[in-house]
């Protein structure tokens, strides 16, 4: 098989990932239970309660990096002298700041719980961006994780410009050496003669597809394919289910969702966040180390 970066025999475990994703798959993985754990254990924080915390999110995040005085508090939140006492009461009263030498700092439990909104802000928001996304892959998507892409580009489809997910996809592609990947459908539109083009002679590449799908692309470009296999710029392997679209470029790592009717692109979301790479080259790794080289499928069918 032709190597994309460091080879790794196939029977060697991947490389491990770092602390923070696999707290984040963890914590992932324990979300659905939590509920239960919550109510096994008793005492279930006051929705209010919950309300009341994030409404003073402003202030805890501002507090977060320093303590601060009273002063530098209501310039930093834009607020007046009245309100800013009215949350440094707050804070006091429910143990999550203190006064030290006429500043305003939190405690312990304070930073913890300012962390804790602070995350819950970032993945409700990122959640909110990836909905075209999250409507769309398939239904069990254990493995997806919404935090690597918190700051990711989202391309969406629209009925004026339908392709926009697609030629983002091909952009990327252009751009990059080494190309990575598993797909339910072909990574573009075979009619994109170009982009085949390149794919089998620019770029180092090797993808997974469903085996339909191996078969429609050696129908449509049945010698560049193989030219392209023999040189080593093309890999295929194939896996009789797919979650999603993965795409690992040299410096960005990409999700596509496809309409399941029509099986055009609706929305390619990429970013270049380390975490967000780790993360893909995990389920990379997983889906892979469950696949089968084209050799061993023609093997078996012949």
């Amino acid at each position: 098989m032709h190597a994309l970066g460091p080879h790794r025999p196939d029977d060697e475990d991947p490389p491990p990932g770092s602390q923070i994703l696999d707290a984040i798959l963890d914590d992932a993985r324990n979300r659905r239970h939590l509920g239960r754990q919550l109510a096994t254990a008793g005492d279930r924080i006051e929705t209010d309660e919950l309300v009341d915390i994030v409404r003073h999110g402003p202030v805890l995040e501002a507090l977060l990096a320093d303590p601060l005085d009273r002063r530098t508090l209501e310039d930093k939140l834009g607020v007046s002298k009245a309100t800013s006492h009215r949350f440094v009461q707050w804070l006091d009263e429910h143990g999550l700041a203190r006064r030290v030498d006429h500043r305003v700092e939190l405690t312990g439990r304070g930073e913890a719980i300012a962390e804790e909104v602070l995350r819950f802000e970032a993945n409700v928001r990122t959640a909110q961006r990836l909905t075209p996304l999250l409507e769309v892959i398939c239904d069990d998507h254990e493995e997806f994780v919404v935090e690597p892409f918190v700051d990711a580009t989202v391309t969406v489809a629209d009925p004026e410009d339908p392709y926009r997910p697609v030629e983002r996809f091909v952009t990327l592609a252009r751009e990059t050496e080494t190309f990575r990947g598993f797909n339910t459908t072909h990574m573009a539109p075979l009619a994109l003669g170009e982009f085949h083009e390149h794919l089998f002679s620019a770029t180092e590449t090797e993808i997974i597809y469903l085996p339909a799908i191996v078969e429609k692309l050696f129908e449509t470009y049945p010698e560049r394919a193989r030219e392209a296999i023999e040189s080593g710029h093309l890999t295929l392997r194939t896996r009789d289910e797919l979650p999603y679209g993965l795409a690992i470029f040299d410096e960005r790592v990409g999700i596509g969702g496809y309409d399941r009717s029509t099986g055009l692109m609706q929305v390619f979301v990429d970013t270049d966040a380390p975490i967000a790479r780790q993360w893909a080259e995990r389920v990379y790794a997983s889906v892979r180390a469950d696949s089968e080289s084209l050799d061993e499928t023609r093997a078996q069918t012949e």
